[in-house]
């Protein structure tokens, strides 16, 4: 990326370049600022960095003594972490007390540390700028710089030689001068997570600097990059929300509302299984009037029910069929459904008195359709969870309606979001489960962190009944993980409907984005505005054992992120529309992107947007299978923005499943599209 350098400028001066650009430094060395007025500046959407030069500060001001300079510069950077600074530059000469401060603050803070070393006049020795790096790395630095003055070709090498040694990301160094006025370009080609332009000719901070509109051409030419800064992006209604609302509200007495509803093909299935059900429907424009059944224990006489292609409704609706048909009922579904096994799920409704019999795959597993025998009994129960949450929300949404209470136990649970989900929506329904979590020694340091959760224990009233209830729909953060992680790399997206408060599980990707390095901010509350603004990334390690939905938007973020990222939780890929852990490799690799997989974690190797167009190694486009799966098609479509030719998908219209608006919302993100030497 290109750092634009703000210097000898108002405050409203600086506002009006961070506007007009992507990231930027500013000099509070040289601009005269109130503390107040600096926590104003780094609080605005692009990634900045804070630098505060002890010696500059004393320089201009002859009468302060070093300690009174440092303390000075102190206060100013400490003023930017607490605005929302993304770096602070401390240079290694700085005195030590006051650079640890500074340091230990911008760790606690999640800041990028940058320690510094100029020197105006020359170039030392190879050995002697491999000891200044590591005199800054033993500093605390998470990013190096060095930058000496290039008095031949020589110079210019022995400084690019530095990016042989250090970890790709870690190292920014060029040179001055005319000498080494090209290195300043060449640093992105051999890792540097940014460089530095000034805002126009009569504003360069260093001999031999570029203006951010020269620079910017010559890195990204005409490379479009998205920006959506006078429109917000409408999010679609959870769909994992929705399916449970709808299938609470059949079973709940009375009219229930729900609000904010937004059609896919797997929520068109909930409410047709609402209808098998008995309850009534009633469609006024997004809001759904359905009139529930008033379930109990074997209330109904049903032979067959159609879920569609929705694995969740399939897992959802065996136990809870078993519960309310006092007959057997044979359970059918559509496409990749048809095909899917449902691991598990026989060996955990036997522990209820409930039989399955069906198709079998080779390993035992039960597929749809499955004929359900037996009526679910309470009781005591112990269950895996290492198929997923999708069977546990089912008899979590069941148990309630029998007479006599259950204890339910779940070792090793998965996509524990989803299961509180399910808990949020029948209490909203007045149903109430109580929920214990436990685990070792991680889980009780992390302070209950449900990463490290390695049983749950339910206890379940006995004789409860669904209540009807009106609910709004939050957006929903599956697909919308797809539309940050474009911003995220090629510009700038805002989007609205989303709750930062969610049960979602996917509401992981606003973390996973902050460790890779993006700016990320939010208007008022939790229900606010999100914008997300492209920003140096680094390679990252994710865990998404719980929600592993963002495996193949993540993935392609991982491509744009300096170095190799590690994703843990592909045993959750198996069993979904497709193998999604073969059909991510197979899409990244026909991308031109190396991965891995090995003991449970995609290795995923990433190289910043600037070094692909510097080096010629753009994804490559060409003709993709979508596997028949919404998430492929939806990452398919973000890592179109960062391929050198089209991206050709068969089987699109597949988003239709969870968001068939998705395609639609895209074009609205790309519509404004800004060239790429269109930078201050």
């Amino acid at each position: 990326m290109i750092c634009t350098v703000i210097q000898h400028k108002t405050l409203q001066e600086i506002l009006a370049v961070l506007a007009g650009c992507r990231m930027a430094e500013v000099r509070l060395d040289r601009c005269s600022l109130s503390l107040d007025e600096i926590e104003e500046c780094f609080s605005q959407d692009v990634p900045a960095v804070a630098t505060c030069r002890v010696s500059e500060v004393a320089a201009a001001a002859p009468s302060l003594s070093l300690e009174e300079a440092a303390s000075i510069c102190e206060d100013r950077l400490l003023a930017a972490i607490e605005g929302g600074a993304a770096y602070v530059d401390v240079e290694i000469d700085a005195p030590a007390e006051m650079a640890g401060r500074i340091v230990e603050a911008a760790s606690e803070s999640g800041v990028f540390c940058i320690r510094s070393f100029h020197d105006f006049e020359g170039t030392g020795s190879l050995d002697a700028l491999y000891s200044i790096a590591d005199k800054c790395f033993s500093a605390g630095a998470d990013i190096v710089k060095i930058v000496t003055c290039a008095r031949s070709s020589a110079d210019v090498e022995r400084v690019m030689s530095l990016y042989g040694r250090y970890a790709t990301g870690t190292l920014l160094a060029f040179c001055m001068g005319d000498e080494g006025r090209m290195s300043r370009i060449d640093c992105l080609r051999e890792g540097a997570p940014f460089t530095y332009a000034s805002t126009d000719d009569k504003n360069a901070a260093a001999p031999g600097q570029w203006t951010a509109s020269q620079m910017s051409e010559m890195v990204y030419g005409g490379f479009r990059f998205i920006g959506t800064e006078s429109v917000s992006v409408p999010m679609p209604a959870s769909k994992s929300l929705a399916q449970r609302a709808i299938i609470a509200a059949a079973l709940a007495g009375g009219v229930s509302h729900i609000r904010r509803y937004s059609p896919c093909d797997d929520s068109e299935a909930a409410l047709s299984v609402a209808e098998t059900l008995g309850a009534g429907i009633i469609r006024n424009e997004d809001e759904l009037e359905i009139e529930g059944i008033d379930a109990g224990p074997q209330c109904l006489g049903l032979d067959t029910m159609h879920v569609g292609e929705s694995g969740l409704l399939a897992r959802l609706m065996v136990p809870l069929l078993s519960m309310v048909s006092r007959t057997p009922v044979v359970l059918t579904g559509e496409k990749s459904l048809s095909g899917r096994p449902l691991g598990g799920l026989k060996e955990t409704m036997s522990r209820f008195s409930v039989s399955l019999a069906g198709a079998s795959g080779p390993d035992g597993t039960c597929h749809v359709p499955v004929r359900i025998s037996g009526h679910l009994s309470s009781g005591q129960a112990e269950v895996s969870g290492k198929d997923g949450s999708q069977a546990i929300t089912g008899l979590l949404m069941s148990l309630p309606l029998s007479e006599a209470g259950s204890v339910l136990t779940v070792h090793e649970p998965k996509s524990i979001p989803y299961i509180l989900m399910t808990l949020e929506v029948m209490k909203s329904f007045g149903v109430h489960v109580s929920v214990q979590m436990y685990g070792g020694k991680d889980f009780l340091d992390s302070g209950g962190d449900a990463a490290y959760c390695t049983d749950m224990e339910f206890g379940i009233g006995g004789g409860q009944r669904y209540r009807a209830s009106d609910i709004a729909l939050e957006g929903d953060w599956s697909a919308a993980a797809n539309f940050l992680v474009a911003g995220a790399v090629f510009g700038k997206v805002t989007l609205s409907g989303l709750s930062t408060s969610s049960s979602q599980a996917d509401v992981a990707i606003m973390d996973i984005l902050a460790d890779a390095g993006a700016s990320l901010s939010q208007t008022g509350d939790e229900k606010g505005d999100i914008t997300v603004h492209m920003a140096p990334l680094y390679a990252f390690s994710a865990d998404l054992t719980h929600c592993p939905d963002l495996f193949p938007a993540v993935a392609v973020l991982a491509a744009f992120c300096n170095g190799t990222s590690h994703i843990s939780g592909t045993g959750r890929l198996g069993g979904k529309e497709c193998d999604r852990g073969v059909a991510i490799l197979g899409m990244l690799s026909r991308l031109g992107v190396e991965a891995s997989i090995s003991d449970g974690v995609m290795s995923v190797e990433g190289h910043p947007l600037a070094w692909r167009i510097l080096t010629g190694n753009l994804l490559r486009g060409g003709s993709f299978s979508s596997w028949h799966d919404h998430r492929m098609v939806m990452a398919l479509k973000v890592a179109e923005l960062g391929a050198g030719s089209p991206v050709d998908i068969d089987d699109i219209e597949c988003v239709s499943k969870s968001c068939p608006e998705y395609l639609s919302l895209f074009r609205q993100m790309t519509a404004a599209i800004v060239q790429g030497n269109n930078q201050i």
